[in-house]
């Protein structure tokens, strides 16, 4: 465990007990950023591993709300990836997890890193304000919590691709995150957890914002914390308020309504019918 962390953050249990307070309590939602998280060396041996993910067999989004390439699971891990993939889903990564963020079901890793795993956003991409799809198709598992890691070095404030996180009206974007190498973003995932990077990525040609991405579930969740409406949904985007950008972007077609009628809505619908039928 040693050569993952860096040499300060080797008591994970002391971090995650002496953090919990402010994350809990944190604006929008419970969140936490920690700066030079990890080994340093071992993040430039990951970021030499990274590969042009336009260049591999990877997920393209390429749309009004997003412009994102993302790897398919373990498919483009270099071996230190690899290593430090699975650290991240190990026992005393979770148990960390677990302290920092309060949730009392037990948490999993996602073996699979569906959705997750190597994130590269390219010069112009972005990827709008959302909450997160609310299920693992797989597991069957509520998804509670995202830890992002990132991988860009030398990155300039004028590049953008702040990770934003907004309030549940999206009237405000109340804390911004620098996507810089080294930087660790956690966060909770609610059905109104608001988070992004909702504006066009303006780096040089020929860097990217690069990124590695891990998600964990629990079975079961505070009720609180559901669209009731929603019981289980795809990645929900949200049109940030007096946005004319976003007013463009989220002017949806009638296929694209269908659509997420057919995804999101309808199986819900059909399942209280059914259950109503067998009462």
């Amino acid at each position: 465990m040693e050569s993952f962390l860096n040499i300060s953050n080797q008591n994970l249990i002391e971090i995650a007990t002496n953090a919990q307070s402010n994350y809990l309590n944190a604006n929008p939602f419970p969140s936490a950023t920690f700066d030079n998280f990890f080994n340093p060396q071992l993040l430039e041996e990951i970021l030499e591993e990274f590969p042009d993910l336009s260049k591999k067999d990877s997920i393209s989004f390429n749309d009004q709300k997003q412009i994102k390439l993302a790897g398919k699971g373990e498919s483009n891990f270099g071996p230190k990836t690899k290593s430090f993939m699975h650290f991240l889903n190990s026992e005393p990564f979770i148990n960390f997890l677990q302290i920092l963020t309060g949730i009392k079901e037990p948490l999993i890793g996602d073996p699979y890193f569906f959705g997750g795993g190597q994130h590269e956003i390219k010069k112009g991409g972005l990827l709008k304000v959302h909450a997160d799809f609310n299920k693992h198709p797989q597991l069957h598992l509520d998804r509670r919590i995202n830890v992002l890691v990132y991988l860009n070095k030398d990155w300039k404030e004028e590049y953008g691709g702040y990770f934003e996180l907004w309030d549940k009206n999206m009237e405000k974007c109340e804390k911004k995150i620098l996507p810089v190498f080294n930087t660790m973003a956690i966060f909770s995932t609610t059905d109104f957890s608001y988070h992004g990077h909702p504006d066009a990525l303006n780096c040089p040609e020929g860097m990217s914002r690069k990124s590695l991405a891990l998600y964990y579930y629990s079975n079961g969740r505070p009720a609180s914390e559901i669209n009731q409406n929603l019981e289980k949904h795809n990645t929900l985007f949200k049109e940030r308020k007096n946005n004319a950008t976003d007013n463009i972007a989220f002017k949806l077609t009638t296929k694209e309504k269908v659509k997420i009628l057919v995804k999101d809505l309808l199986p819900p619908i059909i399942g209280k019918i059914i259950k109503g039928q067998k009462g």
